[in-house]
């Protein structure tokens, strides 16, 4: 990750992952986290692995998703959340091994949309390789 996000952006960063149910329930976390950058890792846990006993297309793009979300966030104004407004996710490979790692980056950050692109790899016996690849427009919600 290249800079850092200043100390209060941060907070309301992981303050915003830490509601994040499914993220729990994956024993995701945010190891990562610089200006329009995000990286999360979550072990396969057996619950989230398909009939095939590889990780679930579903973990593969939550991960990819959120990890593109809130590398829009460290851009966004102060007061804003994020929400997907849209997300394509290319599949490359079976989610086959023990750990699931999803980088999100800010390709273009807008006033509401923010372009954003995340790779998803996972972690296999010492290994590294890329699963999937997605790209999406992350919207800035203003409340009130």
């Amino acid at each position: 990750m290249s800079g850092t996000v200043d100390p209060g952006r941060e907070a309301k960063v992981r303050a915003s992952f830490a509601r994040q149910n499914l993220m729990a329930t994956f024993g995701a976390e945010i190891v990562a986290l610089g200006p329009g950058e995000c990286r999360i890792e979550a072990p396969i846990l057996p619950a989230a692995r398909q009939q095939h006993e590889v990780g679930h297309a579903g973990l593969t793009f939550a991960l990819g998703d959120s990890a593109a979300g809130y590398a829009a966030l460290t851009l966004m104004p102060e007061e804003a959340e994020v929400m997907t407004a849209e997300m394509k996710i290319n599949l490359l490979a079976p989610a086959r091994g023990e750990r699931l790692v999803a980088t999100g980056r800010v390709v273009k950050a807008g006033r509401r949309l923010t372009v954003v692109t995340a790779e998803v790899a996972v972690e296999a016996a010492g290994e590294t390789r890329l699963i999937a690849v997605l790209q999406g427009t992350m919207v800035a919600v203003i409340p009130g």
